[in-house]
């Protein structure tokens, strides 16, 4: 039978020039933006889905019918963006939420372990974590290549970053999900710091599970992520946490009757955050006009600059090769906060983590950016 998924993102228009995608985002005329690793830029798109929504509450009186249409097109949208099909797709409020609904639905008891990284953001690691009353033993590796000795008969799932959330390396997650599946156990990938920026195909990393959210580098608003299942009706058990929109008819509204819908849908709870769903299409429509491809060499590129023109400063910088490196690179410093409020009070976002300060890069940002990042800067006082 053919394959009923979607090609991966394939962009629906010829990608724009990057000065012409920027001017969706007029405030990076003002200001300059790093920081699309933890937020993403405000674009008139969004502007304009949110001042839909408010039209459509006043206009519509009780608008449901446009509201779950936000959520059924915020659905099909992540699906063809990461190759997966529409049915596999759970639309959740967080990562947390759908790596928790992952673990709630598998058995620890015959294999109980759990193989995760020391790099994993602490939104799912500590799902993991949390399963051990449970009978799960987490298992952390420090290196990329010590996952497949990790992972054996004893191991249910094998969790990997595609990108790590601090230094933006990319984890050989195609390798590691084929030494999972050869123990026997599945593989769950937190593609957050990819989706947007880098092309993300389920099938071509051979993961079982997949989360990301619209609040980064899908250019929407927190309180939305998806969570993408290859076989939603074929797992241990049924998910611990639900709601109406977890049912085969969620219209159905019968308050007796809990049945589970056969595709990922069985996953969701309640009313998803509409607000954010508005935000997800329009951050979707505008990552979906790009091409992969030329969006992560474009990051590349800027990452590169930014590390070269930073280390001729003096500054001591992060930065994995371009080959396996995400969107952004570290500037190490002694206090990362206190650099990224210094950094704010002169226009430039930036978002510290651990014992670095992170300048990530879209298709939005240019040389101009690492000019003025570069200016702002100096070079580093001597102690």
């Amino acid at each position: 039978m053919p394959d009923p998924t979607p090609a991966r993102g394939a962009a629906p228009h010829l990608t724009p020039a990057p000065d012409a995608f920027r001017k969706r985002f007029p405030a990076l005329e003002r200001r300059v933006h790093l920081a699309g690793c933890s937020l993403g830029a405000r674009s008139t798109d969004l502007d304009g889905a949110l001042a839909r929504m408010l039209d459509d509450m006043a206009d519509g009186g009780a608008p449901w019918a446009l509201f779950e249409e936000q959520v059924r097109l915020a659905r099909e949208q992540f699906a063809a963006l990461v190759g997966a099909r529409t049915d596999q797709v759970a639309v959740v409020p967080n990562a947390s939420v759908g790596a928790y609904q992952v673990a709630s639905a598998l058995e620890w008891t015959e294999r109980p372990k759990v193989v995760t990284a020391t790099l994993e953001f602490p939104s799912v690691a500590h799902v993991w974590l949390a399963q051990r009353p449970r009978g799960a033993e987490v298992v952390h590796v420090a290196r990329a290549d010590e996952y497949a000795a990790a992972a054996d008969a004893r191991t249910r799932l094998v969790s990997v970053p595609l990108i790590g959330y601090q230094y933006a390396d990319r984890l050989p997650v195609e390798d590691i999900a084929r030494a999972a599946h050869e123990a026997g156990g599945e593989v769950f990938v937190d593609a957050y710091q990819a989706v947007g920026v880098a092309p993300v195909d389920v099938r071509e990393l051979g993961c079982d599970y997949l989360v990301a959210g619209t609040a980064k580098y899908l250019l929407g608003l927190p309180g939305l992520a998806f969570l993408y299942v290859r076989e939603p009706a074929r797992m241990d058990r049924e998910p611990r946490l639900t709601g109406w929109f977890g049912r085969v008819d969620p219209f159905a509204f019968d308050p007796t009757r809990l049945d589970f819908a056969p595709t990922a849908a069985r996953f969701e709870t309640g009313t998803p955050a509409i607000p954010a769903c508005y935000a997800a299409n329009a951050g979707l429509g505008l990552i979906r006009s790009l091409d992969p491809e030329t969006v992560r060499a474009h990051v590349h590129d800027l990452g590169d600059l930014a590390a070269d023109r930073l280390t001729a400063l003096g500054h001591r910088v992060r930065a994995v090769p371009r080959e396996r490196r995400g969107a952004h690179i570290g500037l190490l410093t002694p206090d990362p906060p206190a650099l990224a409020a210094h950094l704010a009070d002169r226009g430039i976002a930036v978002s510290p983590r651990g014992d670095v300060v992170r300048l990530s890069f879209h298709y939005y940002n240019n040389a101009d950016d690492v000019a003025a990042l570069c200016a702002a800067l100096g070079a580093p006082k001597q102690h």
